[in-house]
């Protein structure tokens, strides 16, 4: 699978020198690529959502009670 974004040849790079990947699959994944010319990122970076004030709810009212009706029933 090539290496999609100057990002990830950028990780790959880091990898190398790092010792974590053989210089053998650096450049398997970078030939791959090629020289053409890579977007920055694949994609791009997700908005942050803003921050939402936890609204506090106000204590519900008790019900009223009915009005007795004064008729008495039969």
């Amino acid at each position: 699978m090539p290496i999609k974004s100057q990002a990830q040849r950028r990780k790959f790079a880091e990898l190398l020198v790092e010792g974590k990947i053989t210089p053998e699959v650096y450049e398997r994944w970078n030939r791959e690529a090629g020289a053409k010319e890579l977007p920055e990122h694949v994609r791009p970076k997700a908005a942050k959502k803003k921050a939402t004030r936890k609204r506090t709810t106000k204590a519900k009212a008790k019900p009223k009670a009915r009005a007795r009706s004064t008729k008495k029933k039969r």
